[in-house]
């Protein structure tokens, strides 16, 4: 299978939508101008392309030499499980460099796969939980 993998690229918002509702991520789908929004503020973006049709996103916030907050990452249900999520988190590591941390909240349901691929829990995080 011959993914593409580009950075930088914004896809459409419809494109997104697809990939987050196909795979599972809870994100706003129903609310287009949030979703392009939340593009349009982000700068770093690493998408997955097969045959022209994409099929998994990482979408970060970073300053490239402190943090980087890896929001969302998700991959087309289909395409799960063949490196993709990994691939994305190793180009994203790649553009902000080694004296940047990459940080995320994780999904329940996803807890168990971030420290397959490089990820160290951490238990001295806070959050003040969005409203909406």
């Amino acid at each position: 299978m011959n993914i593409t993998y580009k950075i930088g690229l914004s896809p459409t918002i419809e494109e997104i939508i697809d990939v987050y509702n196909s795979s599972t991520i809870k994100r706003p789908t129903d609310d287009p101008e949030r979703i392009s929004k939340m593009y349009a503020h982000s700068n770093l973006i690493v998408s997955a392309w097969h045959e022209n049709k994409l099929i998994g996103i990482a979408r970060s916030l970073t300053d490239f030499c402190y943090c980087c907050y890896l929001s969302d990452l998700a991959v087309k249900k289909e395409y799960q499980k063949k490196g993709v999520g990994k691939k994305l988190i190793e180009l994203t590591k790649e553009q902000i460099g080694e004296q940047t941390a990459l940080i995320l909240i994780s999904a329940p349901t996803a807890s168990e796969y971030y420290p397959k691929v490089g990820f160290q829990k951490i238990e001295n995080g806070f959050i003040i939980k969005r409203e909406v």
